[in-house]
């Protein structure tokens, strides 16, 4: 029972997480795995993109309510991202006896998405009162671009699902912000939309090659589910900069150790 309360509460952190910042959770759920109930690397990885995918379907669905998610306008971005997620999801099969490099890459990704979080959050912290609320009331705007940005950005988005089993937030929400234009809240329920679909499909071929763990999967999953829609509820009334400073620190930490683990 317990077990089973830390796993429910661990994914409903990681999904309010989620919701909130537009990124699929995974950055807290790996380590909660790798390092918190011990799974091998792969292991990790495959139960790990399971949540994720439940993290960006409620997300999906909460932000498309508010209005902010416009499906058509994705699928250039969805069509590549599923290639590209299929591709690395047997390059996984390759990667899952050799677990140390699965840590490497795991970890050099956090270090990225740390880096990115802690300098939005320092700008964001910096920001006066009326600005945060004008970031928080942005969203009337769509994606823009051609079905070629689209598609390679869609494309980038596809290799961590398959490669790591982590979500893409940290690749497609300055992507489609900085490249296209579009504005933050878009931007991140853009993102939870696209890698939706990447998940799902990284899950069922790694649920196929065995590496996901659905006894300890179902509770994440759970939780996912109910924090991703609160999390999106709170994104809407909220400016995240000192959150995005706090995780990117702590992520920090945890890139650290997953380094760590593939040199010991």
């Amino acid at each position: 029972m317990t077990d089973f309360v830390v796993l429910l509460t661990s994914g409903l952190v990681a999904g309010v997480l989620g919701g909130l910042l537009g990124i699929g959770g995974g950055i807290l759920l790996m380590p909660v795995l790798r390092f918190g109930v011990g799974l091998s690397p792969a292991m990790a990885a495959g139960t790990c993109v399971l949540g994720v995918f439940c993290t960006t379907l409620g997300g999906s669905f909460r932000y498309h309510q508010q209005g902010l998610l416009k499906v058509r306008a994705l699928v250039p971005a969805i069509l590549a991202g599923s290639i590209s997620t299929l591709a690395c999801s047997l390059v996984f099969g390759y990667l899952a006896v050799r677990g140390r490099w699965l840590d490497l890459g795991i970890g050099l990704v956090f270090v990225l998405i740390a880096g990115r979080m802690v300098l939005e959050g320092v700008r964001g912290t910096g920001r006066g009162r009326s600005e945060a609320e004008a970031e928080v009331q942005q969203g009337d705007g769509g994606i823009e671009g051609s079905r070629s940005q689209l598609g390679v950005i869609g494309a980038a988005g596809g290799i961590l699902p398959g490669l790591l089993g982590l979500g893409t937030g940290g690749i497609l929400v300055p992507a489609f912000t900085f490249c296209l234009r579009a504005p933050i809240k878009v931007a991140m329920a853009t993102s939870l939309c696209c890698f939706c679909i990447n998940a799902a499909l990284s899950s069922v071929v790694k649920l196929a090659q065995g590496f996901v763990a659905l006894e300890i999967a179902l509770p994440i999953c759970l939780g996912t589910l109910i924090g991703a829609n609160l999390g999106a509820l709170v994104n809407k009334r909220t400016h995240s900069g000192w959150l995005k400073l706090l995780f990117g620190a702590l992520f920090v930490f945890v890139a650290v150790r997953f380094i760590w683990s593939f040199w010991r």
